[in-house]
C-alpha cells in the first residue's frame, strides 16, 4: 500500500492537457514544414499522456504537442518521462531553440528522472510544441509528456527525488552491510549479493539520469549507455553467483549449479566482448546479451523454485525479492513494443522494488548469519562437552579453568579445586555392562552438576573422574560443598552388585596457593584423592601444604561421607 500511495503522488496528473501528433524524420524536413503539417492534420495522432514509443534507429522522430488555450500567463515546464537516453530537441519556426540530454549539464533547470523544458512566459499559451527526438543508437523506450506551471513541476520533481533518493539509499545501505558482513564472516555470499546490487542501483541511476543530476558525475558523459549495458550484464553475473552459494544449489538443486555458474561466468565475457572496440566482437556482445539476460533470469528463477521445493529455506528469501523485480523487468520490456502505454509508473516501480528486493534479500542473509551462528555454536559445544554426560570435556574444561585461575589470581579471590573418583566403577562396568556404567556416569553426572553452582567449573576428566574448580570459596566452605556431593551420589543407591554394594565417590580437594599453575593444583587434589581410596573411599580430603623442614607430604585433612 505504501508503494502504490508513491506511485500515486508521482505521478498524480497535474498538467495541462495536450493534444499529439508524430512522423519520423525524412530528409529535407524543416521546423515550419512539420508544424504546417500537423496543421493540416497529416501527422500521426496520439496521446500524450500515455506511453508512446518514437523510432530514433535512422533519423530519428518529430514531435508536436498542442496545449489546449489557457487564461493564464504562468511560466510552465514541459517534461519528458521517463528520461530517454538520446537527445531531445525543441524548435520554433525559426531553427532550434535547445537540445537536452541525460547528460547535459548547461541546463539551469534539470528535471530528474526526466527531461525538462522551461517554455518563457511570452510564449503563446496555445502555440505548438515541436521536438525532434534526435537519432541515437540506444534502444528507444516510450515516453510520455506533461505541461504544468513552473510551482507543480517542482513539486512533482522534488517528489521523485525524495523517492529515489530513499530507494537508492536503502540498496546502497543493504549492500555496505552485506560487504561488512563478508569481512567479518569471510562468506563470499555476502560479497556477490554486495556486488549485485551495487550494480542495480548503476543500472536504474543511469536509466534514470540520477548519476547525472543530482549526483552530477560529468565524467561519465557519454559512456552511459557502456556503463548501463555492463552494469547490467555484472549484476546477473553476481546474481547468478550469490544464488548458487545463497540457496545451496550444490545440495538442493545440484544439476542446475553448473548452468548457473556459467552464466555467472559468461556475462562478463559479454561485457569484455562489448567494451572490446572491434567491430565485430562489440556486435556479437550487442546480439548476445539481451537473449541472454532473459534465459538467466528465468534460470535464477527456476533455479531457486527447485531449491525451495527441496528445502532450501533462503531460497524462498530469493523467490520473494527477486521475482516481483523480474516481473515488473518483464512489463517494462514489453513497453518497448507498445504494451501497456497507461502504465507509466513501472520504471519508478522498479526502483521502489529494487529497494524493496535489497530488504527481502538483506532478511535472507541475517537469517543465513543467524543460521552460521548456530551451526558454529553447536559445533563448538560438540567439540566442548563430553558426548555422554554434556559436561565440559578435559580440553575444554581444561581451557576454562585457566581462564578462571587467572582471574582468582587478579582479584585475590579464594579457588578450590576438587578432584572426584567413582568408587567401585569398574566392579560395576565388569558385572552389569558398559551400558549399566554409561546410565551410573549420567546419574552421577547430573548430581554434581544440579549441586553446584553455576558458576562453578565442572568437567568430565576422563573415564570416571571428574574435576571441578568453585570460585571465591574458603577451604571450610569447600569441604562442606565436596561432602554434599559425596553423599548425594551416594543415594542415588545405584547398585554394583549383588552384596548391597553401592556406588560412591571420592574427592580430593586442593586451595589454591601462591605460585600455582593449574597442573600443580590438580597434582595436589588427585593425591588428596588417592588418599581417600586408599582410606575407605566415599569420603573428602583436603590437601594441606604446611612449612616443614624436610616438605614431606602432610596428612590431609578429611570429611567422613555417609555409606561404605
Amino acid at each position: 500500500m505504501a508503494w502504490m500511495l508513491w506511485f500515486s503522488l508521482l505521478h498524480a496528473g497535474t498538467g495541462a492537457p495536450l493534444h499529439g501528433a508524430w512522423r519520423e524524420v525524412a530528409r529535407g524536413d524543416a521546423p515550419a514544414q512539420i508544424l504546417n503539417a500537423f496543421r493540416h492534420g497529416t501527422l500521426k495522432a496520439f496521446n500524450p499522456a500515455m506511453l508512446q514509443l518514437f523510432p530514433r534507429d535512422a533519423m530519428g522522430s518529430w514531435v508536436v504537442l498542442q496545449p489546449e488555450p489557457s487564461h493564464t500567463d504562468e511560466e510552465r515546464v514541459l517534461s519528458i518521462y521517463p528520461a530517454p537516453l538520446g537527445a531531445i530537441s525543441l524548435y520554433d519556426d525559426q531553427g532550434a531553440v535547445r537540445t537536452l540530454a541525460l547528460d547535459d549539464f548547461t541546463a539551469h533547470l534539470h528535471g530528474h528522472g526526466r527531461l525538462a523544458f522551461r517554455l518563457a512566459v511570452d510564449r503563446g499559451q496555445a502555440v505548438p510544441i515541436l521536438l525532434k527526438f534526435e537519432a541515437s543508437g540506444s534502444m528507444s523506450a516510450p515516453e510520455r509528456f506533461e505541461l504544468q506551471n513552473l510551482d507543480d513541476f517542482l513539486q512533482a520533481d522534488a517528489n521523485w527525488l525524495t523517492f529515489a533518493t530513499a530507494c537508492f539509499a536503502v540498496m546502497v545501505a543493504m549492500a555496505l552491510m552485506a560487504l561488512c558482513f563478508a569481512l567479518m564472516l569471510r562468506d563470499m555470499t555476502f560479497a556477490w549479493y554486495t556486488g549485485y546490487m551495487l550494480c542495480y542501483v548503476i543500472v536504474q541511476s543511469v536509466q534514470t539520469g540520477f548519476l547525472f543530476h543530482p549526483l552530477g558525475l560529468s565524467w561519465l558523459a557519454g559512456s552511459e549507455l557502456l556503463v548501463g549495458i555492463s552494469a547490467t550484464a555484472l549484476s546477473v553475473s553476481f546474481a547468478s553467483l550469490f544464488v548458487a552459494r545463497f540457496c545451496d544449489l550444490p545440495r538442493y538443486a545440484p544439476l542446475l549449479r553448473a548452468p548457473v555458474v556459467a552464466l555467472g561466468i559468461g556475462m562478463p565475457l559479454i561485457v569484455l566482448l562489448r567494451c572490446s572496440q572491434i567491430a565485430e566482437l562489440v556486435e556479437m556482445a550487442r546480439v548476445l546479451v539481451n537473449p541472454v539476460l532473459i534465459l538467466g533470469a528465468l534460470l535464477l528463477l527456476f533455479s531457486a523454485l527447485i531449491a525451495g521445493i527441496r528445502g532450501s529455506r533462503p531460497a524462498w528469501f530469493f523467490l520473494l525479492g527477486w521475482t516481483p523485480l523480474l516481473v515488473l523487468t518483464a512489463m517494462t520490456s514489453a513497453q518497448v513494443t507498445g504494451a501497456l502505454p497507461t502504465l507509466d509508473w513501472l520504471n519508478d516501480a522498479s526502483i521502489g522494488m529494487g529497494a524493496f528486493e535489497a530488504i527481502v534479500l538483506s532478511l535472507g542473509l541475517a537469517d543465513r548469519a543467524l543460521t552460521m551462528r548456530r551451526d558454529r555454536d553447536s559445533v563448538r559445544v560438540l567439540a566442548d562437552r563430553d558426548a555422554l554426560t554434556n559436561l565440559f570435556n578435559r580440553r575444554a574444561w581444561t581451557e576454562a579453568a585457566h581462564r578462571m585461575l587467572a582471574e582468582g589470581m587478579e582479584q585475590n579471590q579464594p579457588i578450590a579445586l576438587l578432584f572426584l573418583d567413582l568408587d567401585h566403577f569398574k566392579v560395576l562396568n565388569d558385572r552389569q555392562g558398559h551400558a549399566a556404567g554409561d546410565r551410573a556416569l549420567v546419574a552421577v553426572s547430573e548430581v554434581l552438576n544440579n549441586e553446584l553452582r553455576p558458576n562453578d567449573l565442572l568437567g568430565r576428566y576422563g573415564g570416571e573422574e571428574f574435576v571441578a574448580m568453585l570460585y571465591g570459596v574458603n577451604e571450610e566452605q569447600s569441604l562442606q560443598v565436596a561432602t554434599r556431593l559425596c553423599r548425594r551420589v551416594h543415594r542415588l543407591e545405584i547398585a554394583v552388585d549383588q552384596n548391597d554394594l553401592l556406588l560412591s565417590i571420592s574427592i580430593g580437594l586442593a586451595m589454591r596457593s601462591l605460585g600455582d599453575t593449574l597442573e600443580s593444583l590438580i597434582e595436589r587434589a588427585d593425591q588428596a584423592m588417592y588418599y581417600v581410596k586408599l582410606n575407605g573411599r566415599n569420603h573428602v580430603h583436603a590437601f594441606e601444604r604446611r612449612a616443614e623442614m624436610h616438605g614431606k607430604y602432610q596428612r590431609p585433612h578429611s570429611n567422613q561421607g555417609h555409606g561404605r
